[in-house]
This record gives C-alpha cells, structure tokens and sequence, in this order.
C-alpha cells in the first residue's frame, strides 16, 4: 500500500479526495472535518488492514488540514486512532481473525460487540482530539 499511497499523493488524487472533503464538511467547522476524516478511516480500515487504511488517509488528513489552516496534529492523530480501533471487522487487525476461528466468533459477533465499543471511542477522540491538539 506504500507504493499506493505514494501514487495517489502524486497524481493528485489524495488532494482532490481532501478538497471534496474540505468542501463538503469544512465549512461547517474543523470539528465536523475531523469526524469526517475519522468516519472515513474507521470504514475503510473495515474493508482493509488498519496500517494500509493509515498509509492511505495520512496525506488526505494532512492536505484537509492544511487547507483550512489548522494543525495537523488532530487530524493525524484521529486517522491513526480510527484505522487502530476497528472493532467491527475480524479483518482489520491479525489478532482479531486469529480469535474468530479459535473462539468460534461470527462475523456479526464482531458487529454486535465492536459497533457500540468503535462509537463510543470515535465519539471520545472526536471530541478530546481538538483539546489536546488545538485546530
């Protein structure tokens, strides 16, 4: 995903994904943009690994910060949060599909448990985010 990444920072594509961003939940507040971006890498790192979802949103959340001029920090900090703490999925971390098999899990335990857990938690860093790290 490295190489990925580094693909679509230079075509422009992590910049046009971070505009759209910016201007659809931007203008309402920084704060609507940092739970955009953490919705974003909380669904993507469902699909794929948590370290590939973060290799992949890192420069959109970066470019999104720049362009309203706010610190990155938050931002970073939030997409790095969002891909770590996928609870709804047994395929975004390895320890989460070596239990499934072991523990005799479903794929809808890992929903009925994790959804609640990854709700609480993204509402905690969207909120806590911006008083450690000041946009």
């Amino acid at each position: 995903m490295m190489p990925m990444s580094t693909a679509l920072e230079k075509t422009g594509v992590s910049a046009q994904i971070s505009h759209t961003l910016v201007n659809s939940l931007g203008s309402m507040s920084p704060l609507v943009l940092l739970a955009g971006i953490y919705i974003t890498t909380s669904v993507m790192t469902m699909f794929i690994s948590n370290t590939a979802t973060a290799v992949l949103m890192a420069p959109i959340a970066l470019s999104a910060a720049k362009e309203i001029h706010a610190s990155p920090y938050a931002f970073l900090f939030a997409v790095t949060i969002a891909a770590s703490m996928c609870f709804m999925s047994p395929f975004s971390t390895p320890p989460n599909a070596l239990v499934m098999r072991a523990g005799q899990y479903t794929f809808m335990d890992y929903v009925k448990v994790g959804f609640p857990l990854q709700l609480v938690i993204g509402v905690v860093m969207v909120f806590l985010l911006p008083i450690i790290f000041p946009v």
